[in-house]
């Protein structure tokens, strides 16, 4: 099977995701609250960080459905539209990279989880493959591997086959129009679905964030781990918390 079969899309429509409210002082709030945290590690009870990056996926991210959003997305907003896009899309992994870089990691300690990847005992090999192909964000992952970071499988594959069928039905369709009467006629499969991958993934960090490491969480901005993630894992968000559509995290 296709390894990049396995990457699947956030929905086309993503919201417009804006930076600029990012000052100083959400910096040195995040990084005061990291050292805590990890000064806590060191010298107490070993407490457990996961570090959550809400993400927008790259169409290099979406493997054999790139093609596809990339027409979807030109017939919805004209070429302006997909530009503005793209670059805004590119503005954020370079807010992502900085904030990644500027925290002291002890990268031996450090866990990666990431939004479709599948747990299959092969996580490295995809992460690497999608890092050739041009995605920024498996680059990202790749060098934090480099530096010793622990690459772990994050979602169910079943699941997101199950999502990636969907999302080949919408994407089939002609015309805006028919891809909105087709998303509203499926919205109760969707949204059911993207309530167990969230589930599972809150599973897996619960499961494999041990005590003293650090996780790394790259997670698309629809997602929600509202009430899932164990009362001892401290959430740490470098960028703005995820949208409140169904809660955020807890």
């Amino acid at each position: 099977m296709n390894l990049t079969t396995w990457v699947v899309t956030i929905f086309l429509a993503c919201p417009v995701f804006s930076t600029d409210n990012l000052g100083l002082s959400v910096d040195i709030i995040c990084q005061m609250k990291y050292q805590e945290g990890k000064k806590r590690a060191d010298t107490e009870v070993p407490i457990k960080t996961l570090i959550y990056i809400p993400i927008i996926h790259t169409e290099t991210d979406m493997g054999t459905l790139s093609e596809s959003i990339q027409k979807s997305t030109l017939q919805k907003f004209g070429r302006r539209g997909l530009k503005r896009k793209e670059d805004m899309i590119d503005n954020l992994w370079m807010e992502i990279e900085q904030k990644i870089y500027a925290l002291s990691l002890a990268y031996e300690k450090a866990r990666l989880y990431q939004d479709g990847l599948p747990v299959c005992g092969r996580e490295a090999e995809i992460v690497t493959d999608l890092a050739k192909a041009g995605s920024r964000n498996h680059r990202l992952l790749l060098l934090l591997m480099k530096r010793g970071a622990t690459i772990t499988g994050t979602e169910s594959l079943e699941l997101l086959m199950e999502e990636y069928e969907l999302d080949k039905q919408i994407l089939a369709a002609r015309g805006t129009r028919e891809k909105a009467r087709i998303e509203a006629s499926k919205k109760a499969i969707i949204d059911s679905l993207l309530k167990r991958r969230d589930r599972f993934i809150s599973d897996r960090i619960n499961s494999t964030l041990f005590a003293g490491e650090t996780g790394i969480l790259f997670i698309g901005m629809f997602h929600s781990l509202r009430n899932t993630l164990d009362n001892d894992i401290q959430v740490i968000y470098p960028l703005n918390p995820p949208f409140k559509k169904r809660g955020g995290l807890r």
